[in-house]
C-alpha cells in the first residue's frame, strides 16, 4: 500500500509503530501523514463524548501532523474533554461547528494527573502566579511558528481556576453574599482550597511569590497560553469560562485575533511584551476583571516593550458572566469598583508600551479605558478615536503615572507623553470620578490632547467632597476607586504639562455641589470650545498651581491667557 492511499487509522497504526521504534525511516511516516491531512482527531481515539478524556488523542494527532512538516487538526462536533494540549509549529487547530473544547476537572488535592506542571521561573517575584507560567493551561505553545487556532467552535474552561483555589465557581454561580455592606471579592471566594506553608517560597519585595499565590500540581488556570511564539492566529471561535486568562500572548510577535467572542470570569485577553498584534471585531465580557489589556511585565526575565498594537472594531462589558454569550446581558452582580470589562494598558509595565492605536470600540456597563505605567518603563504614543461608552463605573479614561517601580533595578517613574484621546463619547457615568489624568510631583505627564469629547454624569456630588484633598498615592495599585471620591465630577488633572483640550462637552443628569474641572500643578494647559453644566453657587472650575492657562469659547474662564497660580475660578 503506498503512502498516499493509507486511510487515518492505517496512518495511525503507522504512526503507533514509529512511536515504538518500528519503522527507521521517518519519511514513509511523514509522507503518509501529510497524505490524510487535515487529521481528525477521532481517528486518533477521541470520543468527543464530554465524558473520556481525550487529552491523548488530541496530543497525538497533534504530534503527527508536526511530523509531517505542519497540517490541520481537526475537532468535529462534539465535546472533547482534555487536559493540557501542546502546540507545536505549523499547526491548525480547526473548532468545527458544534465542536466544544472542555477543560476537565483536575485531580483532586494529593492525587497525580492533570494538567501540565507550572515550568520554574526566576523572575516570578515581578508579577503574579498567572503571568508568571504557561504550561499550566488547557492550551499551551512555547517557542513556536505559525500556529492558529480557528473556530467556528468554542473553548469552555469549565475546569479552570481563576487563581487562587483548585477550580473556580460554575459559570451562572452568584458570588457571596456581602461581607459589612461591601459587595465580595469573587476572586476571593473561588473554591474552596486549603493553601499548605510553603517554606521554599520567599516573596520578594512586591509579596511574589507566595503560598495564596500558587496553584496546586496539575491544576490549570489559562484557556490558551502562549510564549515566544511569532505568526500566529487566533480566529473565529468563542470561550466560556477561561479561568485566569482566556487568553495570555506573552513576547509575542505578528499576532492576529479577530472575530473571536470570549464571556469569562476574569481576564480576557492579556497580550504581554508583544509586537506587531492585531485585535479586532471581538467582543470580551468579563466582569470580575479586565476584558483586553496590554501588559509588558518582567515574566520573560528582561523588559520588553508592548509596542505596535492595534485594538479595533471590539466591545468590551461587565455583564454576569455567560448572559452575552446567550443574549441576555443581565447585571446583577456587583463588585468593588463596578464590574471590570474595560480596555486597558497595564498594570504590569516595566517594559513600557509604545506605537499604539485604539479605534472603533464600544464600552457597555463597565468600567472605562485606563492607560497606568507605574513600573518604570515609557507609555508614549497612543492614538484613541471613535469610542463610546454607556452605564460607566468609574473614570471613563484615566490617564496614571505612578511609583510603584515592579522591574528589577528601577528606581524612578517613565514619562507619560504624546497621548491622543478623539471623538469620545460616554453617557451614564458614575458619580465618583470624570476624567482623570494623575501624574506626580516632579514627574509630570506630557502632551496629552482630549478633543471631541461629551460625557454625561450621574452627579450628586457634595460640597464635603469638593473639599476633599486627593493623596498622591504614588505606589498604590493603580485603579479610579483606588482615588476614592473626587472633588471634581467632570475632569481632574494633576501633575500634567501641555494638556490641550478642544470640544470637550461635560453634562450632568443630578446637581453637583463639586466643580466641573480641578486643575492642579498643571502647566501649559488650553481649552477651547469646552461647554460645562454649572450650578448656582458653585464654581465650574479650580485651580491651583496652574501656569500658562488659555482659554477661548470656555464655560466660566475669561478669553485669553489666564489665570495668576493659585486662584479658584468661579463660574
Amino acid at each position: 500500500m503506498s503512502p498516499a492511499r493509507l486511510d487515518p487509522p492505517s496512518v495511525l497504526r503507522l504512526f503507533r509503530h514509529a512511536l515504538c521504534g518500528t519503522f527507521a525511516a521517518a519519511g514513509l511516516l511523514a509522507a503518509a501523514v501529510h497524505a490524510a491531512s487535515p487529521w481528525s482527531v477521532r481517528d486518533f481515539g477521541a470520543t468527543g463524548d464530554g465524558r473520556t478524556l481525550d487529552t491523548a488523542a488530541v496530543n497525538a494527532a497533534i504530534t503527527a501532523a508536526a511530523a509531517a512538516g505542519g497540517g490541520t487538526v481537526e475537532f468535529p462536533a462534539g465535546e472533547y474533554l482534555c487536559h493540557s494540549i501542546r502546540l507545536k509549529s505549523h499547526i491548525t487547530l480547526h473548532l468545527g461547528a458544534g465542536a466544544t473544547l472542555i477543560a476537565a476537572d483536575p485531580p483532586k488535592p494529593g492525587e497525580p494527573g492533570g494538567y501540565d506542571l507550572a515550568e520554574p521561573n526566576p523572575w516570578n517575584q515581578y508579577q503574579d502566579f498567572g503571568h508568571s507560567h504557561w504550561h499550566n493551561s488547557l492550551i499551551w505553545g512555547e517557542d513556536l511558528d505559525g500556529v492558529s487556532i480557528l473556530g467556528p467552535g468554542r473553548i469552555y474552561g469549565r475546569g479552570l481556576s481563576r487563581g487562587n483555589g483548585r477550580v473556580s465557581r460554575p459559570v451562572g454561580a452568584p458570588p457571596p453574599p456581602p461581607v459589612d455592606g461591601l459587595p465580595a471579592d469573587v476572586l476571593a471566594a473561588d473554591g474552596a482550597f486549603e493553601f499548605p506553608p510553603r517554606p521554599d517560597l520567599v516573596p520578594g519585595p512586591f509579596n511574589y511569590p507566595n503560598a495564596r499565590d500558587t496553584l496546586p500540581d496539575g491544576t490549570a488556570n489559562k484557556a490558551i497560553a502562549l510564549k515566544n511564539c511569532r505568526n500566529v492566529i487566533l480566529r473565529d471561535f468563542s470561550v466560556l469560562h477561561g479561568g485566569h486568562f482566556a487568553i495570555l500572548a506573552t513576547g509575542v510577535d505578528n499576532l492576529t485575533i479577530d472575530n473571536l467572542l470570549i464571556d469569562t470570569n476574569r481576564d480576557g485577553i492579556d497580550i504581554d511584551a508583544c509586537s506587531n498584534v492585531r485585535v479586532s471585531n471581538t467582543s470580551v465580557n468579563s466582569p470580575w476583571d479586565d476584558g483586553i489589556c496590554l501588559k509588558a511585565s518582567h515574566a520573560l526575565g528582561y523588559a520588553r516593550a508592548c509596542e505596535n498594537i492595534t485594538i479595533v472594531n471590539c466591545f468590551v462589558s461587565g455583564f454576569d458572566e455567560g448572559t452575552l454569550l446567550d443574549g441576555t446581558r443581565r447585571r446583577t452582580w456587583v463588585t468593588r469598583g463596578g464590574p471590570h470589562g474595560r480596555i486597558k494598558l497595564g498594570t504590569e509595565a516595566g517594559g513600557g508600551f509604545r506605537n499604539i492605536t485604539i479605534a472603533n470600540c464600544v464600552f457597555e456597563h463597565c468600567r472605562g479605558l485606563a492607560l497606568e505605567q507605574v513600573d518604570g518603563g515609557v507609555l508614549e504614543d497612543i492614538a484613541i478615536t471613535n469610542i463610546t461608552m454607556r452605564e460607566v463605573q468609574n473614570a471613563p479614561l484615566f490617564i496614571r503615572l505612578g511609583a510603584r517601580l515592579r522591574r528589577p533595578d528601577t528606581t524612578e517613574p517613565g514619562p507619560v507623553r504624546r497621548i491622543l484621546v478623539s471623538n469620545l463619547v460616554a453617557q451614564d457615568v458614575a458619580p465618583e470620578h470624570g476624567i482623570l489624568i494623575a501624574g506626580l510631583a516632579g514627574h509630570r505627564i506630557e502632551d496629552v490632547v482630549l478633543e471631541n469629547i461629551m460625557l454625561q454624569f450621574r452627579g450628586g456630588g457634595t460640597a464635603a467632597q469638593a473639599a476633599r484633598e486627593v493623596p498622591e498615592m504614588a505606589k498604590a495599585y493603580p485603579d479610579p476607586y483606588e482615588f476614592g471620591t473626587l472633588p471634581s465630577w467632570g475632569l481632574f488633572a494633576r501633575h500634567v504639562a501641555n494638556l490641550q483640550v478642544r470640544g470637550l462637552q461635560l453634562r450632568v443628569i443630578a446637581p453637583d455641589a463639586r466643580p466641573a474641572v480641578l486643575l492642579e500643578d498643571v502647566a501649559g494647559a488650553r481649552f477651547g470650545d469646552t461647554l460645562l453644566d454649572t450650578f448656582p453657587g458653585v464654581p465650574a472650575w479650580s485651580l491651583k498651581d496652574v501656569t500658562g492657562l488659555h482659554a477661548r469659547d470656555t464655560t466660566g474662564l475669561a478669553e485669553g491667557d489666564m489665570p495668576p497660580v493659585g486662584a479658584r475660578v468661579m463660574r
